[in-house]
């Protein structure tokens, strides 16, 4: 583990086996409302319990108080069946993870996610990455909150000389896996009566990503 100084403020950089080895420890933090950066099958996420409101808002300062919604990684394909409305197209998107796409589905448990991570807004984008960060998610069995990590309309990280200072000093610990060459992930609307798949291979963009 190395530590990264940002003013008075020492984060803890930390590798896989790192983590895995102090397993217990980091997943008790988590649950207690940890802000951290973690490496998926796309790019670099910056998250937390989805369930805490209060850490959910933190990202949202760390970001610039970014008012877009946020995504989730979800711990199961059965949360996403219990707590979001499937519709006929559901099926064939859902055998597609784990995959590089976000899933937007209508709510249908309003209270499965802090109410800061989407606001007023009756649906909710899922993902369940082809990473092993989704089997800490798997374990823990809550959802984490997962947006790229950088300020609002800036460009998103992809190795830790691209992380903005001040959200580096912000989060708790963050997990290196070195530079990350792919792009975010394909975003598919479910929740219309007309399916959309937007696909993003811009690194730049003027709104936030879902990781």
């Amino acid at each position: 583990m190395s530590i990264e100084e940002v003013g008075e403020i020492k984060t803890r950089i930390i590798t896989q086996d790192e983590f895995q080895l102090s397993f217990k420890q980091f997943l008790t933090e988590i649950e207690r409302g940890a802000v951290f950066i973690y490496p998926t099958d796309t790019i670099y996420g910056i998250g937390c319990n989805a369930l805490n409101h209060e850490s959910v808002q933190k990202i949202r300062v760390l970001k610039g108080n970014s008012t877009t919604p946020f995504s989730i990684i979800a711990p199961s394909l059965a949360w996403i069946k219990e707590h979001l409305e499937m519709n006929a197209q559901a099926d064939e998107w859902l055998q597609k993870l784990p995959g590089p796409y976000t899933l937007i589905f209508k709510k249908r448990k309003k209270d499965c996610v802090a109410e800061a991570v989407t606001g007023d807004l009756d649906s909710l984008g899922v993902r369940i990455p082809q990473h092993w960060i989704r089997k800490v998610v798997e374990m823990i069995g809550i959802p984490f909150v997962t947006t790229s990590v950088n300020k609002t309309g800036k460009e998103f990280m992809t190795n830790l000389d691209d992380v903005d200072p001040d959200i580096l000093a912000g989060v708790s610990f963050m997990i290196d896996e070195g530079e990350k060459k792919a792009y975010p992930s394909t975003i598919v609307y479910l929740n219309k009566e007309e399916l959309t798949v937007q696909e993003r291979r811009s690194r730049s963009s003027r709104h936030d990503h879902k990781a």
